[in-house]
């Protein structure tokens, strides 16, 4: 049996377990993966849920809010997009050593282009710089991004992580409140990376109005699926990659980091897993 898990606060809703339960029943591996909830969001909760998952033999977590950075002093090892990021939501617990992936990162890029091909990102306007945006801001040079202009509530978010994407060699600014509307005419992509438009916190992350003229638009959240926001954008023509693109191709990247196997065609995963629990979605 392979054991997995998802190490995180509120997360009894997650589909995390379901997903990658099926790759096991579709690749013929025997999965069993499991919530796992520290005591709290402190470092010393997530360590001790860490080394009791180690002890029981699993082979690897995910990991999410609030412990993604935290989860990086738990490694032994850690990759590039791991230290270009600053987080991880994946770990490796192998031959005595904890390895830490950010299959965000990845995972993103695989939807992208899943869903819009060799579309260049072109100038971004990122709504959101906390732990997913993060992954995102920095994910987005890899499908041709020029630049990012991050916006953020907190400010001091926003510039900390336009400044580690400047000091990583790409280009990227702080877009204050008051200068949103005109970095949307300029943007060709627009992004969300905040939880505005969940069904717990319903919405737009940016004025219905604001959407026009740009090429595409991508947003983190995918309860529902088809939110506020990328309804407006396909209205307005833009190609969309949804939250739940990002949760696929995330869960698709660590099953291949836990199981060392390639998974060569999604499309059979895909339909299925919709199939099965409901997944429902007019636009994708």
């Amino acid at each position: 049996m392979l054991h997995l898990g998802l190490i995180g606060q509120a997360i009894a809703a997650s589909r995390s377990p379901s997903l990658h339960m099926m790759l096991g029943e579709l690749n013929k591996l025997p999965v069993d993966y499991q919530l796992q909830v520290p005591e709290d969001d402190t470092a010393e909760s997530f360590n001790a849920k860490l080394a009791e998952i180690r002890a029981l033999g699993f082979v690897g977590t995910n990991v999410t809010f609030p412990y993604k950075q935290i989860a990086i002093d738990s490694a032994d090892e850690v990759n590039d997009a791991v230290k270009k990021v600053g987080a991880s939501n994946t770990l490796l617990l192998k031959d005595g050593k904890v390895c830490a992936f950010n299959t965000d990162y990845t995972g993103f890029i695989r939807g992208y282009k899943g869903r819009v091909g060799d579309l260049p990102a072109g100038k971004v306007l990122m709504i959101g710089a906390g732990g997913v945006g993060r992954a995102i801001g920095f994910a987005l040079f890899e499908v041709g991004a020029t630049e990012v202009l991050v916006t953020d509530l907190s400010e001091r978010s926003a510039q900390s992580l336009v400044d580690a994407i400047n000091e990583a060699g790409y280009k990227a600014r702080v877009v204050a409140k008051e200068d949103v509307a005109s970095s949307a005419a300029e943007a060709d992509g627009l992004v969300n990376c905040t939880p505005v438009g969940h069904l717990k916190t319903p919405g737009m992350p940016l004025a219905a109005e604001l959407i026009k003229g740009q090429k595409w638009a991508f947003d983190a959240v995918y309860t529902p699926m088809d939110t506020e926001f990328l309804i407006e954008a396909n209205k307005k023509g833009l190609q969309i990659v949804s939250g739940f693109d990002l949760f696929f191709y995330q869960g698709i990247d660590a099953f291949e980091i836990f199981t060392g196997q390639e998974i060569t065609d999604v499309k059979p995963v895909w339909d299925q897993f919709r199939e099965k629990y409901d997944v429902v979605s007019s636009l994708i």
